[in-house]
This record gives structure tokens, C-alpha cells and sequence, in this order.
């Protein structure tokens, strides 16, 4: 029979939150390469530009206009930079826990949606902005530019390309915005592995 020391249960129990600790460092690394893996294949993703090079780039367009790029802030990854009625404004993207997140004041933090992916985030916040869009251009209802408390609406609605995507690009983008089920249409298996590559519809 052997007798273990207290202080070598405190060994093992330390050792064993180490492990933990590299094992959550080690998925955090690998959810961040997934996520810059797939961001290099959305074209919207503009990866060091700063606030005012965006700014430029967003100046003339309409409002729902967007980019991603690399946030030059340390705390944070990427930041989204938007066109709003009130002009080109910057959202930062927040990575805890291995999700992503839009940055946000203290008490709405809690109630935003948390996402495996940037792609998939900027995917959700796109389909929130377009139905919305579509809601209130069919209610014929018009909405002051600036609300009287001095916030403005969020739109995501159409990125900016860093360069003209590619007609396959475009094709794929289009068959995941009619269909989930890429494996059951007729298709060789090449390019339904293209398709899966990148499975979202913007």
C-alpha cells in the first residue's frame, strides 16, 4: 500500500489544470486559423488596413456597406467597418472562449449571439440586416437618418470586395444561398468538396 503526500496531489491537480490550459490555447489557435482560412476565402476580408483607409474605401457607397479587416486595437482581432446613415463607423469582433462576438456596452454584452466563426457571424448579422431591409421597404415606412437619442442602425448588407471574386466564387456563393444540402445535388465530388469549402451565402 502506498500513501500519496498532499503536496504531491497538488502537484498532480496543478499539472492537470496546465493541461487544460495548453489544451484551451491549442483549440483557441486552431479556431483562429480555421477562422483566417476561411476569411481568406470570403473576399471582403481587407486584412491590416486601418480606420481611415476604410474610411475612404466606404466613403461613397450606400449604407449596409461593409469590410472586414484586422483590428488595430490589441485586445480585439478584426473589426467590421460599415457604412451608416450617419457615415463609416467601426464595430470590433471579440474572441473569448473560443466564439466570436461583436464588442458592445456592458449590458446588451450578455444578449449577443456568440459564433464559432467570423464568416458565420458577419453571415448572421447579413440575413438579420437584408430581412429587416426587406421588412421595412415593404411597411413603406421612412426612417429618419439619425434616431433623436443619436444612434444609428447597423446594416450589413453588401461587402466590399478587395478585388473582383472569381465567376466560381460567385457560383458557390449562390448555390449555399439556395441550398444546405451541397451532397445530395448531381455534381462531381471535386466540386462539391469546393463548395463545402467555403458554405456560406455571402
Amino acid at each position: 500500500m502506498t500513501c500519496q503526500s498532499s503536496e504531491s496531489t497538488e502537484t498532480i491537480e496543478s499539472d492537470r489544470r496546465a493541461d487544460n490550459n495548453t489544451a484551451a490555447v491549442e483549440s483557441d489557435e486552431s479556431r483562429i486559423a480555421a477562422a483566417m482560412k476561411e476569411l481568406r476565402n470570403t473576399g471582403w476580408y481587407w486584412g491590416s488596413l486601418t480606420a481611415n483607409e476604410a474610411k475612404e474605401i466606404l466613403q461613397d457607397t450606400s449604407e449596409g456597406t461593409f469590410l472586414l479587416r484586422d483590428s488595430s486595437q490589441r485586445d480585439y482581432l478584426f473589426t467590421i467597418s460599415a457604412m451608416t446613415s450617419a457615415g463609416p463607423t467601426n464595430l470590433r469582433i471579440e474572441f473569448k472562449h473560443g466564439k466570436f462576438k461583436l464588442d458592445s456596452v456592458v449590458l446588451v454584452k450578455p444578449k449577443l449571439k456568440q459564433f464559432k466563426s467570423v464568416v458565420h457571424l458577419v453571415e448572421y448579422y447579413v440575413q438579420l440586416s437584408r430581412s429587416s431591409d426587406k421588412a421595412a421597404s415593404a411597411s413603406n415606412s421612412r426612417v429618419s437618418p439619425v434616431p433623436p437619442n443619436g444612434t444609428v442602425q447597423l446594416l450589413l448588407t453588401k461587402p466590399v470586395y478587395t478585388s473582383t471574386p472569381s465567376l466560381q466564387h460567385l457560383c458557390r456563393i449562390t448555390i449555399n444561398q439556395r441550398t444546405r444540402q451541397v451532397q445530395d445535388l448531381p455534381l462531381p465530388n471535386r466540386l462539391k468538396d469546393y463548395l463545402t469549402e467555403y458554405a456560406y451565402n455571402v
